[in-house]
């Protein structure tokens, strides 16, 4: 599976600060689909000269395996970081680095920028605006994007709003980009952090409720995570014999409506239970 691939089908995205090396190979064991080496906010401004020479030090140990699952998260377009930042990606995405991850990307732009200067690179657009949702049909439609994924904290922020334990006030965003990115025939979107690392019950809700919304994988901020967004992301054993029940009906029937427990189905319920399977042999 090419990087490209690997990022439009994973499910779960950990970051981790490029300036703590010492957590690098932890984070790649971690079983997390992808590993985001993070040089925005994860990173002091100061630290970043520093995290930039970690990352590119390390990077001749790692296998070829670990570097196509590796994104690194640049500094945004005009900040003090990004020239820098981008000079990086450009020599480890020469040398294998599986994608880039532009933060707070509000146009297109610098993502065709980014794609010339990482052409085999896949790249994330996270959105963290209003400028971004504005703008977030060219973002989708701009070359080597594979998916965009939701900065809700940093979105709350610039649009002054504040979110209770729902997260209700970022539902048009979350609409818009699932909308977004199937008109640009991406891979569902990566939604948003969750802040608890203690109880790994609240993430498994909060990954349930990103799946109910359409999108298809999570960022992660520790660990002990990974395993309860991809616990969330897996049908459980009741939807899955539904799911098998309902695809046999329809194959025994030809593929048009059929009776399932005592229930009738069709096309889009068919389709539904296909999917389901899908995402339980990816999980």
């Amino acid at each position: 599976m090419n990087s490209t691939s690997l990022l439009a089908a994973a499910r779960t995205f950990l970051f981790v600060p490029a300036d703590r090396p010492e957590r690098y190979a932890k984070a790649l064991a971690s079983g997390a689909d992808v590993v985001i080496f993070d040089l925005e906010d994860a990173v002091a401004p100061a630290a970043r000269p520093a995290a930039r020479a970690a990352l590119l030090a390390a990077w001749p140990e790692w296998p070829l395996a670990a570097r196509g699952r590796t994104v690194v998260r640049i500094n945004a377009e005009g900040t003090p970081s990004h020239a820098d930042d981008v000079a990086l990606v450009r020599t480890l995405a020469a040398d294998s680095l599986g994608g880039v991850m532009l933060a707070k990307a509000e146009r297109a732009q610098p993502l065709v920028a980014l794609g010339d200067a990482c052409p085999d690179a896949a790249l994330l657009a996270l959105i963290e605006s209003g400028a971004g949702l504005d703008a977030l049909d060219a973002i989708a439609q701009a070359p080597n994007v594979v998916r965009l994924a939701l900065g809700h904290i940093d979105l709350q922020v610039d649009l002054g709003i504040s979110c209770g334990p729902d997260e209700a006030e970022v539902a048009p965003a979350r609409w818009a980009m699932v909308r977004a990115s199937r008109r640009a025939g991406l891979a569902a979107p990566v939604d948003g952090v969750t802040t608890e690392t203690r109880d790994m019950a609240i993430v498994e809700s909060a990954a349930v409720k990103s799946l109910r919304y359409g999108f298809g994988a999570k960022l992660c901020i520790h660990p002990a995570q990974v395993a309860a967004v991809h616990a969330a992301f897996m049908p459980d054993a009741d939807a899955l014999a539904l799911a098998r029940r309902v695809v046999q009906a329809a194959e025994a029937s030809g593929g048009g409506s059929c009776a399932v427990d005592g229930r009738m189905v069709d096309a889009p319920v068919i389709a539904m239970a296909r999917r389901t399977l899908a995402r339980a042999a990816a999980t």
